[in-house]
């Protein structure tokens, strides 16, 4: 396989690194900020596993809340509501994404509530 140039993308709340793409996946290690919270979205096209390497996650998942630490980790199925936010307010969050799917790209994602104003306008 060809080899992948690491790319870091800054986001609001954080940042994300590409790590490996593949046919039908991609990993990313996700840093999230202290305090910081990513859109409540879902995706139409794929499905993540998510496994904290450092700090508290908290995800929603659907209707459910969840504190996950280091070395664990939860699946978040295709159409399924969720949203991955750092409630410590001195440590980072890190934890490695693996996104499985046909469609991997970034605009597969719909918003339904976004601290940083991104939602789509109806």
């Amino acid at each position: 396989s060809e080899q992948y140039e690491h790319k870091t993308v800054k986001r609001p709340w954080g940042s994300y690194t590409v790590l490996e793409i593949g046919d039908g996946f991609k990993v990313k290690l996700v840093e999230v900020k202290p305090g910081c919270f990513l859109s409540l979205h879902y995706h139409k096209k794929r499905s993540e596993h998510w496994v904290v390497v450092e700090g508290t996650a908290r995800i929603v998942k659907g209707k459910r809340r969840f504190d996950f630490q280091a070395n664990e980790s939860t699946y978040i199925p295709i159409g399924c509501c969720h949203r991955l936010g750092n409630p410590s307010k001195d440590r980072l969050l890190k934890i490695v994404e693996v996104q499985a799917g046909r469609y991997l790209e970034e605009n597969d994602i719909v918003r339904l509530k976004d601290d940083f104003g991104r939602l789509a306008k109806r």
